[in-house]
């Protein structure tokens, strides 16, 4: 016996090996190979999935066309006033003056807001303001009105919403001796 493995190829015993086969890869009945049924199941499973983002993106463009508001200031708003008028717009100003007048049946509050020189009267048929919006003489009230700038230039606002000053802001005007703006509106005589 010798000392060679079973197997062995140097081994003058063992029987010759045979060489190894190569499997040739199945055919399909269509004539393509096994490897493009992969990347056609991938491709397959993508197309869907593209299809299903597109349809997604496209359905949230199309339910936000017009439902944006334009927030512009009263002088902005002023300056490019055709390109606002009967479309949802919110304003930002200060109060002016001695211009918010209160009428209680129906209620309607009809004031003036202004930025950097420009105005805007406004008309607001609701009966609801906040707390600090009040003219009172020495303290500037931040107004932003939501709603429909019209051709005649009058502000039709369907929401008043007021800044309220900061607690640090109205320690240092109380140390001044101002108070909180809440004075009573002047009624509206129409």
């Amino acid at each position: 016996m010798s000392d060679v493995p079973p197997g062995d190829p140097t081994d003058p015993e063992s029987p010759p090996s045979e060489p190894a086969v190569e499997v040739p890869a199945r055919r399909r009945r269509d004539g393509s190979d096994d490897e493009d049924d992969g990347s056609r199941k991938r491709l397959l499973l993508l197309v869907p999935l593209v299809m299903a983002a597109a349809a997604i993106v496209a359905l949230v463009l199309v339910g936000m066309q017009d439902k944006g508001m334009y927030s512009k200031p009263v002088d902005a708003l002023v300056a490019e006033k055709a390109k606002f008028v009967n479309k949802p717009v919110r304003a930002e100003g200060s109060l002016v003056h001695g211009s918010l007048v209160k009428r209680d049946s129906p209620c309607e509050y009809r004031f003036t807001i202004e930025k950097n020189g420009a105005e805007i009267p406004v008309t607001y048929s609701g009966c609801v303001v906040p707390d600090t919006f009040r003219d009172m003489p020495g303290v500037d009230v931040g107004v932003t009105v939501e709603g429909q700038l019209r051709p005649s230039g009058q502000f039709e606002a369907t929401q008043v919403l007021a800044k309220c000053p900061s607690k640090y802001e109205m320690k240092e005007k109380a140390a001044k001796g101002e108070q909180m703006p809440h004075a009573a509106a002047t009624p509206l005589a129409l």
